[in-house]
């Protein structure tokens, strides 16, 4: 492997965000999952969840390099049919959960801390998350709107909420000196990435881990 090529899989490695993780629930359009994985691996998120119960097929969400800008083959993406089993992942890894939707004890996207462990749901394209699984998260909340229409598309809004996890992990140097990672785990990224590095060269495609 290039030196140029070790020199940015250590840079990104040591900025990764292991406390944080995305879950799209029934997101259909191929086009706004490669957005919100490109986001995801801007920002430093390694893992993002997709959460099928709708039966979507695995074909319809299968991203191709133009649609995700060659992000999704370094980021870890799960496939969960099972929504109970899906949380009881998130919650062995992660302290809170919280929803984007509008409801009456939603919080303001800038009131929540954004540096804790956490995991951020985004529903659908028309529907939203699911009462089911709104009922499985800790709190919801919204992206403050002064226009006639309340809604942004999926990928809009999370690159919005993600970016405000970016302004606040800056602050507290979580990509820097007080990063989540400690010093095996960034080993084992970097690790993580040259295989994948690796493996790429070889000809093999990214997987979804159903």
């Amino acid at each position: 492997m290039e030196e140029r090529r070790k020199s940015i899989i250590h840079r990104v490695a040591t900025h990764r965000q292991p406390n944080i993780a995305v879950v799209l629930e029934n997101v259909h359009d191929s086009h706004n999952i490669g957005a919100v994985m490109r986001t995801c691996d801007s920002v430093g998120i390694q893992t993002v969840y997709l959460l099928n119960t709708e039966e979507i097929p695995l074909k319809n969400i299968v991203l191709g390099k133009r649609t995700s800008s060659g992000s999704r083959k370094w980021l870890d993406v799960h496939l969960f049919r099972d929504r109970e089993k899906c949380f009881e992942v998130l919650r062995q890894k992660y302290d809170k959960i919280y929803s984007t939707h509008m409801a009456t004890d939603a919080k303001s996207l800038y009131d929540l801390d954004l540096t804790e462990s956490v995991v951020l749901v985004f529903g659908n394209e028309r529907d939203g998350i699911t009462k089911k699984t709104l009922e499985l998260c800790d709190a919801n909340f919204l992206i403050p709107q002064y226009g006639f229409v309340q809604s942004l598309n999926i990928s809009v809004s999370c690159a919005i909420t993600l970016y405000e996890a970016l302004r606040q992990r800056e602050e507290a140097g979580f990509y820097a000196k007080n990063s989540p990672l400690s010093t095996t785990q960034k080993e084992q990224m970097i690790k993580h990435f040259t295989e994948k590095h690796e493996s790429q060269r070889r000809g093999k495609k990214p997987t979804i881990e159903d």
